[in-house]
């Protein structure tokens, strides 16, 4: 984080996503003050609180993204929810407290990775020892007299083994390794969620359960990574990963609140279903405000997890949202349209360029694929013309048109090896001309 000034925060997500410089710098300060902060002194870093965002703009211009590349930059537990799912069921839908609990997952799982990684050459020397224990078993001797020989014998063998291990060449070899896991002694009966009680009920009994040693008869290769990961997990200490994860979760996890214009009043009056979404507005406020969610892992403060906001607001205002709620978003950003010009920078321009992904993704059946400046041209503008005239669904356009575009293409890939094509502007008005004209098959088809 030291080297990622606000700037440079910006020009990170400059390759990914075209325009929207408005939403970036105000990410990317948000971003900075949390660094900032850390450097305070204890008793002023309790009060600076984070600056919340919400981004206002239609679908398909780039919000989510923004916020995904900002968590990966920032290298913190993202989580990404849809307040409208909160609203679902009955009056109120599952339990809002749950983005948090999701966030301190997600979390775990980071730091649990990042402590395997460190443990991973240890992990490693143990699991060859053992697979190399399942491959020559320690002999038995009776005789008093040979026991020096046999170790001697035993240790070069084992040596030679060891070096043929290394080198690939045991990868054939069948070895019985065994696994154990949990096992519930009871069927857990239940239409809601059964798989995700049952993993949260063997968390929960953890030590109570019985285990379960299965053995398996597979490759060494394989063997080799199960032995591995189950070395590490017994190298790792669970309980400084849950303590620092949680800690990462509180200082620096992000919660992208996605449609959250679904969960506002119309003209800030409720009744009817409005009251319901006024209800996921009040249950939002006190952990947007800071309060403390108890997770399986421990309680998650939530004062200063940074909360990026969005959604379209083209029925509703940001002002229509409960005015408790509005104050906990102190930054806007609009989002701006987008239009035939950034439709040809997005097929282009960014690391994950739609144009250069068709292109990998064609190359791999050996059928080389050449778009021409003019055909980009073509597609950009058919995309701008048809979310003008049907309903705007951003750049997620793109990927439609060029679907249809291709789908000849990709369907005849396997049997044109090594083939050439060139696409003008000449061959995309001859695959999607007649769709754009009838504006009832492109509302169906792009």
């Amino acid at each position: 984080m030291d080297n990622l000034t606000p700037r440079k925060i910006v020009e990170q997500l400059d390759k990914y996503i075209i325009g929207q410089h408005n939403a970036k710098r105000a990410v990317a300060i948000a971003l900075r003050n949390r660094w900032r902060r850390q450097r305070l002194s204890p008793e002023l870093k309790d009060e600076v609180l984070p600056k919340n965002i919400i981004m206002i703009g239609p679908t398909g211009v780039g919000k989510t993204e923004i916020a995904r590349r900002l968590s990966r930059l920032a290298n913190a537990p993202f989580v990404k929810v849809e307040a409208s799912k909160f609203t679902e069921v009955g009056y109120v839908g599952r339990d809002v407290e749950s983005m948090i609990r999701d966030l301190t997952e997600i979390s775990i799982s980071m730091v649990k990775s990042e402590h395997m990684e460190k443990v991973q050459e240890r992990a490693k020397i143990l699991a060859e020892e053992r697979i190399l224990d399942l491959l020559l078993p320690q002999p038995r001797t009776k005789g008093a007299g040979l026991e020096e020989e046999e170790k001697e014998k035993y240790k070069e063998t084992r040596e030679r083994l060891r070096t043929s291990l290394r080198e690939g060449k045991l990868d054939n070899r069948y070895v019985d390794v065994e696994v154990k896991e949990k096992m519930i002694p009871f069927g857990v009966v239940s239409n809601v969620g059964l798989e995700e009680l049952e993993i949260n009920l063997k968390e929960m009994l953890g030590n109570f359960l019985p285990e379960k040693a299965k053995r398996k008869k597979v490759k060494v290769p394989e063997a080799l990574s199960i032995l591995i990961q189950e070395e590490a997990n017994k190298l790792i200490d669970m309980d400084k990963v849950a303590k620092e994860a949680i800690e990462r979760a509180e200082q620096s996890g992000i919660v992208f609140v996605d449609e959250i214009d679904k969960v506002a009043s119309r003209g800030g009056y409720a009744h009817g279903p409005d009251v319901s979404r006024e209800g996921v507005q009040r249950d939002l406020l006190p952990i947007v405000e800071g309060c403390t969610v108890t997770t399986k892992h421990g309680p998650v403060r939530t004062e200063h997890i940074l909360f990026i906001a969005a959604g379209a607001f083209h029925m509703t205002k940001p002002s229509d949202l409960i005015p408790e709620l509005q104050g906990r978003f102190p930054i806007r950003v609009e989002l701006a349209h987008l239009g035939k010009d950034e439709f040809v920078r997005i097929l282009t321009e960014p690391y994950n360029a739609l144009i250069k992904q068709y292109t990998a993704l064609l190359s791999t059946e050996q059928i080389e694929i050449d778009f021409t400046r003019d055909a980009i041209d073509e597609i950009a503008d058919i995309a701008a013309y048809v979310n003008e005239k049907t309903e705007n669904i951003g750049a997620r356009r793109l990927h439609t048109v060029l679907e249809k575009l291709l789908e000849d293409i990709s369907f005849e890939a396997p049997e044109k090896k090594n083939g050439q094509l060139t696409i003008d502007r000449r061959y995309v008005k001859g695959k999607l001309a007649d769709i754009v004209k009838d504006e009832d098959l492109s509302r169906y088809i792009l």
